[in-house]
């Protein structure tokens, strides 16, 4: 990014390294703030509102924008009254207070809405800041924003406010950036000079408000590196270096998504410098790239020649929800896992501890929407007197590895829970706003995203003891066990479910595997891998059966998951 300042799709990126203001008068001189105060104007005027009427009118200048930074400049070190005094032109805007005042809150609030993104490049040059401690620097950037603000309304009004609202006004987020070498191989040149992210500095609660709140249909695989058509302007592009299970992806992203690279943080594990500097990834994926595709293209490419796993999805209104960066990175997590012939496996996996020192390891297995996640929040909720320790091994994918020797080892892939606020007790995401991320939280299918375990826990490996399917579409006992493997096979395979809303699907639906991100696409394989994990499953004394969570049934959408973890809590006392 080398512009000091760019405000595109309702994100405002303010660069650190290019300028950085420390005064109030640094700040009105910015180019930032001359095009975030055009940008409000002529969004105001074309709303035809009553507070651009009275500017228009009071000022009755062309040259509107630059008149009222003056005036703000001015209103920084005289009263309101003083200003009329020297310059009679603007006694008209002046002399109302309340409508000034009014503008100014209108100004701050459009300000605030937002997205507010600061940054800085690790070693560039410039007039800006580099070496100096990040998160003071994103601290001193907001106060100066609230210094500014505070001293204006109080030289207008005359007098000091008696209540001082400690409001986040500068970077929602803040990003240190720097450069690595490229070392991927031929067809991936478009991506060789995007800056890779080294730190996040996040202000939480942070809210987004993405245009979609669904994902639709599956990502289909293309035979030829869909890189090659495409237009990069690198200017405009980030990665996050994340570690998804116990693989290295690149994941490249359009700043217009900016939202969505940053929730990564909460999500996977970000890669420190040493761990990727100079090294091949083993995934690839590049996010709103611009080509020439009028529909939504959202593809996979498997790049036997340099051994990456490369996912693309192009530049489109649709694909602006957190679900599409989401699933395709852990799509291309389960696609090598196959490759390698272990078992991805779309659920929830927990590790119990109970009060008298034993131990549990409990796999619920289910497509969106089938109640694992809030079977096992209600567990936790419910064997509170009983459990001891409750740790999440993956809240969405995982994968089952043979050692050999014991029982199956059951991986996680992410640190983070992507969780849908609907199916949740009331409360609970308020009890989770120090650290989460909130997406569309007025909407149907509202999200939030948050960290629940630490990166060694998710990769350690756990046998497993308890492999379940989340059944939430029929009535029946709460907890059945299947007596053989053709039996549990079948059930698992059909993966069926009643949707609920997370996904474009309707009603009773079925997802082979419950899982169409990877065994959907690559079913040939899968059906030879099954076999071998569920016979292992039964010689190794791991209970498999299916969960009745009613979560798609009406009315039970708090009472199945709660019946269900209750069942499952005699089950593991019992154990």
């Amino acid at each position: 990014m080398k512009k000091e300042f760019s405000l595109s799709n309702g994100k405002a990126m303010i660069n650190f390294t290019a300028k950085y203001c420390n005064t109030e008068e640094c700040l009105l001189d910015s180019k930032g703030f001359e095009i975030i105060l055009s940008e409000y104007l002529e969004d105001r005027k074309s709303n035809k509102s009553n507070i651009y009427k009275y500017i228009n009118k009071s000022l009755n200048q062309d040259e509107i924008c630059l008149e009222l930074i003056k005036i703000f400049k001015f209103l920084i070190v005289l009263k309101a009254d003083e200003i009329i005094k020297i310059d009679l032109r603007y006694k008209k805007l002046l002399e109302d207070k309340d409508k000034f005042i009014g503008f100014v809150e209108d100004l701050y609030n459009f300000w605030r809405k937002l997205e507010r993104y600061t940054i800085v490049e690790n070693k560039k040059t410039g007039e800006g800041l580099q070496n100096v401690n990040f998160i003071d620097a994103n601290n001193e950037f907001s106060k100066l924003i609230l210094d500014v603000y505070r001293k204006v309304e109080e030289n207008v009004l005359g007098v000091k406010p008696s209540i001082y609202r400690q409001l986040p006004a500068g970077g929602n987020a803040g990003l240190i950036l720097n450069q690595t070498n490229f070392v991927y191989g031929k067809g991936y040149e478009c991506l060789c000079k995007i800056p890779f992210i080294q730190s996040i500095v996040l202000d939480t609660p942070f809210i987004t408000y993405p245009k979609k709140n669904t994902r639709d249909g599956i990502f289909n695989e293309s035979f030829e590196n869909p890189l090659k058509d495409c237009s990069i302007n690198t200017d405009h592009w980030f990665c996050y270096p994340a570690k998804v299970g116990t693989l290295l992806a690149y994941i490249y992203f359009h700043r217009d998504f900016m939202a969505h690279g940053v929730t990564l943080c909460n999500l996977f594990e970000m890669a420190k410098e040493e761990e990727y500097k100079d090294k091949k990834p083993d995934i690839i994926y590049v996010f709103g790239a611009k080509d020439e595709q009028k529909q939504m293209k959202t593809v996979f490419y498997d790049d036997v020649e340099n051994d990456i796993m490369t996912g693309y999805i192009n530049y489109h209104d649709d694909m602006d929800y957190f679900g599409y960066m989401k699933k395709m990175t852990l799509t291309l997590h389960n696609l090598i896992m196959i490759k390698r012939g272990n078992l991805p496996v779309h659920g929830a996996m927990v590790n119990i501890i109970t009060k008298d020192d034993k131990t549990f390891n409990i796999v619920i297995m289910g497509d969106s929407g089938a109640g694992k996640s809030e079977s096992l929040e209600a567990l936790r909720s419910l064997g509170s007197e009983y459990i001891s320790d409750m740790t999440i091994i993956f809240d969405d994918m995982g994968v089952v590895k043979l050692n050999g020797e014991g029982k199956p080892l059951g991986y996680g892939t992410e640190i983070g829970a992507f969780v849908r606020l609907d199916d949740l007790d009331t409360g609970y995401a308020f009890k989770q706003l120090d650290r989460s991320i909130f997406m569309n939280p007025d909407k149907i299918n509202a999200r939030l995203v948050m960290p629940v375990a630490s990166y060694n826990e998710i990769t350690k490996g756990e046998a497993i003891d308890l492999f379940l399917y989340a059944n939430n579409y029929e009535d029946g006992e709460a907890l059945e066990f299947f007596t053989n493997e053709e039996e549990a096979i079948k059930v698992f395979k059909e993966g069926t479910r009643m949707a609920k809303g997370t996904t474009t699907e309707k009603g009773l639906v079925t997802s082979y595997f419950s899982n169409p991100f990877g065994p959907v696409q690559k079913q040939q394989e899968m059906d030879e891998l099954i076999p071998i994990f569920f016979k292992e499953f039964f010689n190794k004394g791991i209970r498999v059966g299916q969960l009745r969570t009613k979560l798609g049934m009406h009315g039970n959408e708090k009472k199945g998951p709660r019946e269900a973890s209750l069942r499952l809590l005699e089950e593991i006392k019992r154990l």
